[in-house]
């Protein structure tokens, strides 16, 4: 076995802990010690273990710690892992646990994590995100998520109280990378199995982050409070964290103008450039690893219009992305010609020929592949675009359909809140949908295996040679050019339109320290916030 810390920051952690809040030298802490931020979306669930929202994350990523931390530069650092071993293959992980405990007192150990990932596999749980279990390359992860395999069957064992022992399949350069994610974190068997589905509501939740959860008023409010018990509660300095919901985000910056929301992550859209004039200290924008596209329904459920690779192609081009990121967004968007963001850590681009035409060309090049597909004046093509409840997501599915009525297509806008969106998309009940991935670990994979057959993949779309460059780049000494590869097939493939790279427009109350802008994954901590006295 080698032993091995992550990084170089992971080291200098160690010797002086950089996972904290600290003010710097002359700054004066606030009496307020309170952080309140929006969300568009109630929480589906603060299980760890069943979560597949973004939102929800923000909040577990408060309430709980898994083996890994990033810093704010997204560098994994250490969690409730003090260090690990790798063996000489890469296969076979070995993480020692520091003493910690969860909100009640009891000590966090190796089998609370063995408890955790053996449930996020098994199909009883129902776990949304059990494919990332199968993307982690864990030893019978995707037997026993087919149902072929027990869960304990699954390569993770618990040595000891404070040894954790990880077997892969085959060596995974990202493996460390998805140590942050929420699934990956512990859970508390003995109180899941006391309440039920009931054990994440407040008074019952037990958890192992900086915060516990003190009250939830589902879409309303979220309130987590200082855990006592947390290892390294003396070194938080934010002492309660909001979540306030609200879906309209105009009146959202209208709350946050009137000091009722302290930070608010994603602006409407159009309004960035007059904020920044007006608020200069509080404006900021910055690269956040998500992709918005409309995706294509390619099951047995999905029109037959969208089996036709001339239909999605022109469907694709038809799409105007200038329009949007510089007329409707306005916040530092870029336009997407494929699905990785931009800014992932070395990922390289594929050349996209359409990217190099003019929009004339590609309304040109449209018209005339749909009537190639048989569609015209006389026979036009009509399809639903669905999207979930939002103005800027109105406002886009609008803009969309106006582009395509340029091209001959009839697009009918279905509206549904969050939940019903998801649930229809995870059951093929769509024909067009708004949707955007955000990455849950800095590296290609993590957006190009959403598309894997058997991937999380709602439009199943399928391809064999696509996923053959995904299982070869996961033991690649160098995996970029293979990932470049599987893009190009994507895109030739048109499985989807893309349409924008994310950037997060946001206003962030000047006297909050600590918001990570140079992480792109965007994950934070409140635990290393804090507030300076104005």
């Amino acid at each position: 076995m080698t032993k091995l810390f992550a990084t170089t920051a992971l080291v200098a952690t160690l010797a002086l802990p950089a996972y904290a809040a600290q003010p710097a030298e002359g700054e004066t802490l606030s009496d307020n010690q309170s952080l309140s931020f929006w969300i568009l979306d109630a929480f589906k669930s603060l299980d760890p273990q069943l979560t597949s929202s973004r939102t929800d994350s923000d909040m577990i990523r408060q309430l709980f710690e898994g083996l890994m931390n990033e810093d704010a530069t997204g560098a994994m650092i250490p969690g409730v892992a003090e260090s690990y071993e790798m063996s000489d293959d890469g296969m076979t992980y070995t993480f020692k646990l520091r003493d910690s405990n969860w909100s009640n007192g009891d000590p966090v150990t190796a089998n609370d994590f063995v408890y955790a990932w053996r449930r996020a596999v098994d199909p009883a749980t129902a776990s949304e995100y059990a494919w990332f279990m199968e993307l982690m390359n864990i030893v019978s992860a995707s037997e026993i998520v087919k149902g072929e395999a027990a869960p304990d069957t699954l390569g993770v064992t618990a040595v000891d109280d404070h040894t954790l022992e990880v077997k892969l399949t085959k060596p995974t350069p990202y493996f460390l990378k998805t140590l942050s994610h929420a699934t990956t974190y512990p859970t508390p068997q003995k109180v899941i199995e006391a309440e039920g589905d009931a054990w994440t509501q407040p008074g019952k939740m037990v958890s192992n982050g900086a915060y516990k959860l003190e009250s939830h008023d589902l879409g309303v409010e979220g309130v987590a409070v200082r855990n006592e018990n947390y290892w390294n509660n003396d070194e938080t300095i934010i002492d309660t964290v909001r979540f306030v919901t609200v879906n309209d985000q105009n009146i959202g910056l209208t709350r946050y103008l009137a000091g009722e929301i302290d930070w608010m992550n994603t602006l409407p859209a159009g309004r960035f450039p007059q904020l920044l004039e007006e608020y200069p200290d509080e404006a900021v924008s910055a690269p956040w690893s998500c992709s918005y596209a409309y995706l294509f329904n390619l099951s047995d459920k999905g029109p037959e219009a969208l089996k036709d690779l001339r239909v999605r192609q022109a469907l694709a081009y038809g799409i105007d992305r200038d329009i949007i990121v510089d007329r409707v967004l306005q916040g530092g968007q870029r336009p997407a010609y494929y699905w990785t963001h931009w800014a992932t850590e070395g990922y390289e681009a594929p050349e996209i020929e359409m990217s190099e035409w003019t929009q004339a060309e590609r309304i040109e090049k449209a018209k005339a592949l749909l009537e190639e597909a048989g569609y015209g004046p006389d026979n036009p093509l009509s399809l639903s675009i669905q999207y979930n409840t939002s103005e800027d997501h109105r406002k886009l599915a609008i803009a969309v359909q106006q582009f395509w009525k340029a091209i001959g297509v009839n697009a009918t806008l279905n509206n549904y809140e969050w939940k019903v969106h998801i649930d229809r998309l995870n059951n093929q009940d769509f024909e067009v949908a708004r949707y955007a991935w955000c990455a849950d670990y800095n590296e290609a994979s993590s957006f190009l295996d959403y598309f894997r057959t058997g991937g999380y993949n709602q439009g199943k779309w399928s391809n064999a040679e696509y996923d053959q460059l995904l299982a070869d780049a996961a033991t690649a000494e160098n995996p970029n050019d293979l990932y470049k590869q599987a893009e190009a097939i994507l895109i030739q493939d048109m499985a989807l339109a893309p349409t924008y790279h994310y950037a997060m427009a946001q206003m962030i109350k000047p006297d909050i320290r600590g918001v990570p802008l140079e992480n792109v994954m965007s994950s934070w901590y409140a635990k290393d916030m804090y507030r300076v006295a104005e």
